[in-house]
């Protein structure tokens, strides 16, 4: 019998619990026909920074009426330049990190596309990473909405959740002030860790 790869939530820049799920699958299945679900890591990401957890987030168009459009109808709004206060604030948490100049040059000109649809952006944003990381686990997009018969995790990683999935301690940038921070965006670790 050959079982179904598991559906995840298409996140931007994943959380490091979500990457370390999915690099150990064969194959994963991304939604994009669930509704829009707000307060989630399908538009925003946690980095460390000087004053504790900072959070990036994404502004999609239509605000809280986006929760009744299907992920992948769901549209960044590009009013205001989000992209590089993201990227700045990325700079100023993690200049000073182990392996953040070996990854800086790759990283910087994706803060500078521009993205129509939040589903493009969260699939490049992964493919990304898994380019600097060598992480070659195929996805594909869901074609329906599966319920039933399916191992489902789309809503397994929320912010809400975040420290409740512990992850193997690194150092990071400011833990001598603030400690170590779980669960962060996959950003964190590559800076502080590497590859």
């Amino acid at each position: 019998m050959n079982q179904s790869p598991p559906i995840m939530d298409c996140e931007y820049f994943p959380s490091l619990a979500w990457y370390n799920f999915y690099r150990k699958q064969e194959k994963v299945l991304l939604e994009q026909y669930e509704h829009f679900v707000k307060s989630s890591y399908r538009t925003r990401t946690y980095i460390a920074g000087a004053n504790g957890v900072l959070c990036l987030s994404v502004p999609v168009e239509g605000g809280r009426q986006q929760r009744r459009r299907r992920m992948k109808d769901v549209k960044v709004c590009n009013l205001e330049a989000w992209q590089r206060h993201h990227w700045k604030s990325i700079c100023i948490a993690y200049r000073r990190a182990a392996f953040f100049e070996y990854f800086e040059d790759d990283l910087e000109p994706f803060f500078k596309k521009r993205f129509e649809w939040l589903m493009d952006l969260n699939l490049a944003s992964l493919e990304m990473v898994n380019k600097l990381l060598r992480i070659n686990v195929p996805y594909e997009l869901t074609s329906t909405y599966e319920k039933e018969g399916v191992e489902d995790l789309r809503s397994v990683h929320l912010p809400k959740n975040r420290l409740s999935h512990k992850v193997e301690e690194y150092v990071q940038p400011f833990s001598d002030r603030n400690g170590f921070e779980s669960n962060l965006s996959i950003l964190d670790y590559i800076f502080s860790a590497g590859k």
